[in-house]
């Protein structure tokens, strides 16, 4: 049988869903740009404009493995103007591809705590945590989980709400 949550965690529960919500919209936007920033910058041969298959190689004096970076970056501010994409090792002014995967990484820690703090008032089983920690590292996931998961607290605290008030002895 399911733990139910704590009553003096129910009156947070909003509060929280909705830090959680807009965690997942962000954090989940910021993936969707930094697979797109990866498929630039690694699949995507600056050369020729085309498209090619992630690659590598092995150093011949190290052995270390190399992942070779054929694509763009982008530049942001620079001499190609207010944002352009340049080619890789090439940027001179800001660098928004480092920007938004240093800004993934900080809002993904952020949403695992908006995640952890609404899983730990739910009293949820651990697989929803983990399934919440997958939302932020899956493409769209965070989205979907979201979605399932908000209607689910939604659910739950219409369920709280008593159908007469008390005090009145009328409807609410």
């Amino acid at each position: 049988m399911p733990v139910a949550p704590r009553a003096e965690s129910i009156p947070k529960i909003p509060g929280a869903l909705k830090f959680y919500k807009v965690m997942a919209y962000i954090t989940g936007t910021f993936l969707l740009l930094l697979v797109a920033e990866m498929i630039l910058k690694y699949m995507i041969d600056s050369s020729t404009n085309t498209f090619v298959l992630p690659a590598g190689m092995t150093d011949p004096n190290t052995g270390d493995f190399i992942f070779l970076e054929p694509g763009y970056e982008i530049e942001a501010f620079g001499p190609q103007g207010f944002l352009a994409l340049v080619p890789n090792d090439t940027v001179t002014a800001v660098n928004l591809s480092i920007g938004i995967l240093v800004i993934h990484g900080w809002l993904y820690v952020l949403y695992l705590l908006a995640g952890f703090r609404l899983w730990s008032m739910m009293r949820w089983p651990f697989s929803k945590l983990l399934i919440i920690a997958l939302g932020g590292i899956i493409p769209v996931l965070s989205f979907i989980v979201e979605s399932i998961y908000a209607k689910q607290v939604v659910a739950f605290l219409a369920q709280q709400k008593t159908p007469t008030d008390p005090v009145k002895g009328e409807a609410a």
